[in-house]
């Protein structure tokens, strides 16, 4: 298959996922996405996220613009194959390219600090209110 069509087939799946009205994507273990992971500046510590909790830069928590708050993830780094599983607490990362916006103690986790910016895969391993 053409890359041009798997694109295509990947967006038309994409668009047919169901979205509540708060925004956020309906969730089910084994969903993925790929793309570029960024982690928060320290000024950010202390602060309060969208789900009304405290930022806390040594927790093991992300931002992502569209799973549930509670979701855990896998966040994998394409080159390198370190992963770090991550609850999402916050809304972003603001920038397009950017999929998934990790505390510092993730991002350490990852072996990104240094460079800033990497390419992960992103799992859902479970959706909020799911039991181990």
């Amino acid at each position: 298959m053409s890359p041009t069509i798997r694109a295509a087939l990947l967006l038309m799946f994409l668009a047919a996922l169901p979205v509540s009205s708060a925004g956020q994507t309906a969730v089910v273990t084994g969903h993925t996405e790929a793309g570029i992971a960024s982690y928060y500046h320290d000024r950010f510590h202390g602060r309060v996220t969208a789900s009304g909790e405290r930022f806390d830069q040594e927790a093991l928590t992300a931002a992502h613009r569209t799973l549930p708050f509670g979701t855990s993830v896998r966040v994998t780094r394409n080159d390198t194959g370190k992963s770090v599983v991550v609850r999402i607490n916050d809304r972003g990362p603001f920038r397009t390219e950017r999929i998934i916006d990790l505390s510092r103690a993730a991002a350490g986790r990852l072996g990104m600090l240094d460079s800033g910016l990497v390419r992960v895969s992103v799992e859902v391993i479970r959706p909020p209110g799911e039991k181990d």
